[in-house]
């Protein structure tokens, strides 16, 4: 069996009033999923203070980068995946990090924009994620014709999984993990288990330790 670490993402700011409320009320997060740049009436955008913030701590950042509502065309994941791979350089993430693309459920998506964003990402230095719904929505079909189309994109890419939902136990009583794949398979490292926390703003995750060791 695997070694799977407790961590949380947030559309806020990790301001010393929200980890302290994730600390009290649950416990101390190993990761912490952020949004690369603002998205208005989204996510806020990591700043450089607060990336000092989050690793005084000791906590690993898990970049996300969702300045995108349509996921369709080999051009336009290309130019997602060099944007995302300007500000993470411009806020410090080594390369060799994996940044997630934030594909909601809802998203119009197909094959080549998956593509696209995963050739970017590998031509930027960075590791290619995707966060996900395996599940719900257009990315089963689309990732699955991807990975037909180039065999090597289950190898090249870091799944994300929003699927199943469970009830939001903290670090102390985390559910098996069991996460939801795209019909094709592919590397789900991590899982978004619950988005039902309500006592702080953040959701709940489990992640392999072998991409926590790879995180920022």
């Amino acid at each position: 069996m695997g070694i799977y670490e407790w961590g949380v993402d947030s559309a806020e700011d990790v301001t010393e009033e929200l980890f302290q409320c994730v600390v009290r009320n649950f416990g101390h997060p190993v990761f912490w999923g952020r949004y690369l740049v603002r998205v208005p009436a989204v996510s806020e955008g990591l700043t450089r203070r607060e990336i000092s913030w989050i690793h005084s701590q000791g906590v690993r950042i898990l970049p996300i980068y969702n300045a995108f509502r349509e996921a369709r065309g080999y051009g336009h994941g290309r130019a997602a995946a060099l944007d995302a791979a300007y500000h993470a350089g411009n806020l410090g993430a080594p390369k060799g990090v994996p940044i997630f693309a934030n594909m909601e459920r809802f998203f119009r998506v197909d094959s080549a924009w998956i593509r696209g964003w995963t050739e970017g990402m590998l031509a930027s230095g960075y590791r290619s994620g995707i966060y996900n719904d395996p599940v719900t929505g257009g990315f089963n079909e689309a990732f699955c014709n991807a990975v037909n189309e180039n065999a090597y994109l289950t190898l090249q890419n870091i799944l994300w999984s929003a699927e199943p939902e469970t009830e939001p136990g903290g670090p102390w009583s985390t559910p098996d993990y069991e996460p939801e794949a795209p019909d094709c398979g592919g590397n789900v490292s991590a899982w978004q288990y619950s988005r039902r926390v309500t006592r702080c703003p953040v959701d709940f995750n489990l992640a392999a330790g072998s991409l926590v060791n790879i995180l920022w």
